[in-house]
């Protein structure tokens, strides 16, 4: 696969990606609701050392969501880019990238179903 690349809304923060995206999923728990903005979250996840960050922000700004991970995002636009886990795992957003509309950012499941409102019910295409 080629390497993958995006960033923020700004372009302070940019990245690049190698190898295949692992994890493809959507999420609805609350705490990806209130660091996206949005009912469900699209992540994929690549190893610490399989991302670069090649923008001049140079690595994002992160907050600590969790006793496992950090929430990460552009100090100058807000844009959130992802979480950068303990793990080590950098699990991105898949708006983040430049082509989101790729098949191997396509989420495989979703986790958190319980979460989102009865009424939100994306379609998956089988």
């Amino acid at each position: 696969m080629p390497n993958l690349t995006g960033g923020c809304l700004c372009g302070h923060i940019r990245f690049e990606t190698k190898g295949e995206p692992g994890f493809p999923h959507t999420c609805s728990c609350r705490m990806c609701q209130r660091h996206t903005g949005s009912l469900t979250a699209s992540w994929v996840e690549f190893p610490s050392d399989s991302v670069t960050w090649t923008g001049p922000g140079g690595r994002p700004s992160a907050w600590r969501s969790s006793d496992r991970s950090s929430r990460a995002f552009c100090p100058q636009c807000g844009s959130s880019l992802g979480a950068l886990d303990d793990a080590p795992v950098v699990a991105l957003l898949t708006g983040a990238f430049d082509k989101p509309h790729l098949v191997a950012l396509k989420p495989q499941s979703h986790s958190y179903k319980g979460g989102r409102p009865r009424w939100w019910h994306p379609e998956v295409e089988g």
